[in-house]
């Protein structure tokens, strides 16, 4: 054993959290789709494309794919 407590949080860079963070609302997103509500899912998924596209092109990029996998599912 290191003799570190398993319970200490774990030190990450901002980009590490910020890629950890996408990938968890990406699962939440993809969540709430299976559960009808492509709709809301893809408003949420633009937002967050919109807040990214500037300063993270690659964590804004895995929400347009998103946004390209979910859109032929909604009800225009």
């Amino acid at each position: 054993m290191s003799g570190q407590d398993a319970r200490a949080p774990v030190q990450a860079s901002p980009g590490e959290c910020a890629e950890a963070l996408c990938t968890l609302l990406l699962q939440s997103l993809a969540a709430l789709a299976a559960a009808d509500q492509v709709d809301t899912a893809c408003r949420i998924a633009g937002q967050a494309h919109a807040v990214l596209r500037r300063d993270d092109g690659r964590q804004a990029q895995r929400f347009n794919s998103l946004l390209h996998r979910l859109t032929p599912r909604l009800d225009w």
